[in-house]
């Protein structure tokens, strides 16, 4: 639903309006016309196939009474409570919309100078909100893309996951081992792991020869690693500072979470594989991964986010989705810098971010307009704002080639008028 269409609607005078607020076991829900009277009195409702039964059955008695001829039903979309209501919805033919959370919080201060939560406060704030136009099409993800978005939240996850046992497996040597790190830059790596599970404290380094070290560090690594780095070890633990009690525990302890460490790589490797597989049978995915510097993860993580591209007139929709649209912050009297809205989607601002670190470095193309915009006369860019106009980009880039279904172009990505400013400004 675009702009004018979003106005049309709203601006009708045979609609109603439907805020409901969801909670996990009971909803509450008002429903109002178009000039804001509420058609029948608040209520509640279960989170059941009965519930939501009542739900209906309260919606079309208010759209008999109201003469209305159309239905707008919006939700606060936080947590996950309220995705069986609005598919139910969805299913039904209703039309389903999501109001920023922000905006609800806001509009509550601004009605009784309160943030607090009430369930029947926040459903009439909802509906008001519909009815004023604030609210975005609520995109459920169907089918592939619905299999993405669960791998991607699993993913996420994991990561997570992962990082903490990794901590915790760093904060064991900083009590033990400290100087590990200076041995081993990498403690993921197969040295550095071989090591960890089966000597990993000075007290029982000393007790092998750098001989037997070495032998056993060349059969983890193929031979990439061997004498040298067992007599840096063996020096390293001599000089220690570590802990010298409990190590019986602390060894337990750690072979626990190198076990844990094991199984969610594992999991993650099953994940990964998993959305390579899905990708597979979303026609656009192969020209998206034409990108250099942009690899599967990239690509599920996106298309997990965003959804089908199809669905999407311009690509400022997925801008805006992922809050990077441009606000300005200023007065009559006042001009502050542009940034950011960050009213969209978390996870695909951070997933798009990280892409632009990856590009900036591999790619030719977005490495040269990153430079452009650090280094061009008139409004410089710092290096985030910089890394944030390449996200931006990037979503451009990947928008055009998925809906003219065509491969990554070197010659066509900057275009004749981006290049003869970067040409200009190398000259």
């Amino acid at each position: 639903m675009n702009k004018v269409q979003k106005l049309l609607l709203v601006h009708s005078s045979d609609i109603i309006f439907v805020g409901v607020d969801v909670a996990k076991k009971t909803h509450y829900a008002r429903i109002i016309n178009h000039i804001g009277l509420e058609v029948i009195k608040p209520f509640k409702f279960n989170n059941s196939i009965d519930g939501y039964e009542r739900l209906v059955s309260k919606i079309l008695e208010a759209k008999e009474k109201s003469k209305a001829t159309k239905i707008l039903i919006g939700f606060e979309p936080s947590g996950h409570y309220w995705k069986p209501l609005a598919w139910f919805l969805k299913e039904k033919g209703y039309t389903v919309v999501i109001v920023n959370p922000y905006h609800v919080k806001q509009r509550k201060e601004e009605e009784d100078n309160s943030p607090s939560k009430n369930d029947r406060k926040d459903a009439l704030i909802i509906a008001r909100l519909i009815k004023e136009g604030k609210f975005l099409n609520c995109l459920l993800p169907q089918n592939t893309y619905a299999d993405l978005r669960n791998l991607s939240v699993a993913r996420k996850q994991l990561i997570k996951k992962l990082n903490s046992v990794k901590n915790k497996i760093i904060a064991i040597l900083d009590e033990y081992f400290p100087e590990f790190e200076e041995v081993f830059k990498n403690l993921w790596g197969k040295a550095a792991l071989w090591i960890l599970r089966n000597c990993p404290f000075p007290s029982i380094i000393l007790k092998l020869s750098k001989e037997e070290i070495a032998e056993q560090l060349k059969k983890a690594t193929n031979n990439r690693v061997g004498m040298k780095r067992a007599e840096k070890l063996i020096e390293a633990a001599k000089k220690s500072i570590g802990v010298k009690e409990g190590i019986k525990g602390a060894q337990i302890r750690l072979n626990i979470y190198l076990d844990e460490l094991e199984f969610l790589k594992t999991q993650l490797e099953t994940i990964e594989k998993a959305m390579e597989e899905l990708l597979k049978k979303i026609d656009i995915a192969e020209y998206l991964l034409s990108i250099p510097g942009i690899g599967v993860i990239t690509v599920a993580g996106f298309l997990a986010e965003v959804g089908d591209i199809g669905k999407y007139t311009h690509y400022k929709q997925i801008q805006k989705l992922g809050g990077l649209n441009i606000t300005d912050n200023q007065s009559r009297k006042h001009r502050g810098k542009t940034k950011i809205s960050k009213r969209g989607r978390p996870e695909l601002r951070n997933l798009l971010y990280k892409a632009s670190l990856t590009l900036v470095a591999k790619n030719k193309e977005f490495k040269a307009l990153y430079n452009y915009f650090l280094r061009r006369r008139e409004n410089p860019l710092e290096k985030k704002q910089a890394l944030i106009a390449i996200s931006i980009k990037l979503i451009r880039v990947m928008f055009t080639l998925a809906k003219k279904k065509e491969k990554y172009d070197s010659q066509k990505v900057l275009g004749e008028y981006r290049m003869k400013q970067i040409k200009e400004l190398v000259a």
